[in-house]
């Protein structure tokens, strides 16, 4: 029987491999951060683009923070029975919902933006500030390179 061949099979040397665990460690970070208010990630980043753009829709919505429609359509239900986001009729498509954040959602997200802020320096801390630039630049660069290739394409409605 032939041996495996293990050349280059060193997971630390994937570059997918390097990212999921810095996502990992970027969520453990964030929810450190914010973890008594109770938001995730994903809710910050539907909250926030529904605070910049009143009046969204799902589908836009879902775009914007580059997931499918049924996974924003939970994020979504769960804010909305928290109290935070409300959905209205659209005035131009009755079957289309429109998003804003009500009081209590505008409040939960000015009380998340200092814990976000601490958690976005902590993941960039051990890079210095011209690395920070180039670290985010690239990382752009690989994002909209590859966006097609995502199974939900994000979008720059809300960038």
């Amino acid at each position: 029987m032939d041996s495996l061949d293990t050349t280059g099979l060193d997971i630390d040397q994937h570059p997918g491999f390097a990212i999921r665990r810095l996502h990992q460690i970027s969520v453990g970070i964030f929810l450190q951060a914010v973890g008594d208010l109770g938001v995730t990630p994903v809710q910050y980043a539907a909250l926030r683009v529904v605070a910049q753009q009143p009046g969204i829709d799902q589908r836009t919505l879902a775009r914007a923070i580059a997931l499918d429609t049924s996974t924003t359509g939970g994020v979504v239900d769960r804010l909305e029975a928290r109290g935070w986001l409300e959905r209205r009729l659209s005035p131009d498509d009755r079957r289309a919902r429109q998003l804003f954040l009500t009081p209590e959602g505008q409040q939960g997200l000015a009380d998340t933006l200092p814990g976000v802020q601490r958690s976005q320096e902590q993941v960039l801390a051990p890079l210095t500030p011209r690395q920070r630039i180039e670290f985010m630049r690239l990382l752009r660069l690989l994002v909209t390179q590859n966006n097609e290739l995502s199974r939900a394409p994000g979008g720059e409605a809300a960038r």
